[in-house]
């Protein structure tokens, strides 16, 4: 199987069509290449680019121009997240289609929990061409 969830303790032992019940608080909190981003992975495909992930924003953080090459869907648990289009707030939820392209930011930080399809590709700045989630 393909699909996996990092530093899921025991899922090695699994049968491949059992269910997996993540203990999301037991995960450790990894660092992004974004300073100010950290993330918890709930489910991640290398092969595929999908990803299901609790993104964690520190206040004042800006994720550079970026291009969502497939649909993306966010939820946020806490905070916002802001950009030219408009800001998505607690217990709202936005979705991007491929090709959409936009800087983030979080003024006053936030709590999200995002779905991939595939990794974005960022546009500008230390992170141009390079496709991450």
């Amino acid at each position: 199987m393909a699909a996996s969830t990092p530093d899921l303790k025991h899922e090695g032992g699994l049968p491949e069509l059992a269910s997996r019940y993540v203990d999301v608080e037991s995960l450790p909190w990894k660092p992004t290449p974004t300073p100010g981003v950290d993330m918890k992975i709930l489910l991640q495909d290398k092969e595929t680019g999908l990803l299901t992930a609790l993104f964690r924003w520190e206040p004042g953080t800006v994720l550079p121009l970026h291009e969502h090459v497939e649909i993306e869907q966010t939820f946020v648990l806490d905070g916002s997240i802001v950009d030219e289009e408009g800001e998505v707030r607690k217990g709202d939820y936005v979705w991007r289609p491929a090709g959409n392209r936009h800087v983030a930011r979080a003024p006053n930080g936030a709590l999200v929990l995002s779905f991939f399809l595939k990794p974005n590709r960022f546009l500008t700045g230390d992170l141009a061409g390079v496709a991450l989630e």
